[in-house]
């Protein structure tokens, strides 16, 4: 039998990042939420990674199907048959929805097309990652490339350096 190393999210290039947010977070006696989709709970794993992290981290969702964006994440059903699951929009949605259906004060979400192949029209790697706080949800777009192992971890690291961005606003 052979093992392979592995590396947490927590560790790599995303460390810096998990290790500010979860430091600001938690010194303000705020908390977590995730939302995700073709990150399917990576997000989640980078920050269970992080001893002590159940002070901060009220839980996340796995929405991979389209439906589930709006039972369990809140997503409306008019946006999701406007725009789909791929979208900006539908990104802060799923922010703000798991902001509020989890009780957290900032909730993280990922959205988006990991391939190899596109997705009803939208090219792999086209990812919407959003970051929402009680009074702003910031959202970004990417175009990443790579396999779909790459652009998994690349919108792990996208969401957390915007969750950063926004905690580190509401500082000011």
């Amino acid at each position: 039998m052979t093992q392979e190393a592995h590396t947490p999210v927590g560790q790599d290039a995303a460390g810096t990042a998990l290790q500010r947010l979860v430091e600001l977070v938690k010194n303000r006696g705020e908390t977590l939420a995730t939302a995700e989709s073709l990150t399917g709970g990576l997000v989640g794993a980078a920050l269970t990674d992080i001893p002590g992290i159940s002070a901060i981290y009220r839980g996340g969702v796995v929405v991979y199907a389209t439906d589930l964006k709006a039972t369990l994440a809140g997503v409306p059903t008019d946006l999701l048959a406007e725009v789909g699951p791929v979208h900006s929009d539908t990104a802060a949605a799923l922010a703000a929805g798991v902001r509020e259906r989890l009780g957290a004060t900032y909730g993280l979400a990922t959205t988006g097309v990991a391939g190899p192949d596109p997705q009803d029209g939208i090219e792999a790697g086209t990812v919407y990652v959003a970051a929402a706080g009680p009074d702003v949800v910031k959202v970004r777009k990417l175009s990443l490339s790579g396999d779909r192992a790459t652009i998994r971890r690349g919108s792990v690291e996208a969401v957390l350096d915007l969750a950063v961005e926004l905690v580190a606003e509401d500082l000011a």
